[in-house]
């Protein structure tokens, strides 16, 4: 689930961003303004989210 509350908090109260520029964002120019909260998965982490939700149900 995205943190909208917190990443919107953080914009407008951290950043200065007003709400509708906050809403206005590209996703490309939200990844340049907003910290780098997770890093990015393991080969393992990705096989059990492969396994989680396969493409095809069976």
């Amino acid at each position: 689930m995205i943190p909208w509350r917190r990443w919107f908090a953080f914009a407008v109260l951290t950043l200065g961003l007003q709400p509708e520029d906050f809403w206005a964002l590209t996703l490309a120019e939200w990844r340049a303004l907003a910290p780098d909260e997770t890093a990015a998965l393991s080969r393992a982490q990705l096989n059990d989210l492969i396994a989680s939700y396969p493409d095809v149900q069976p």
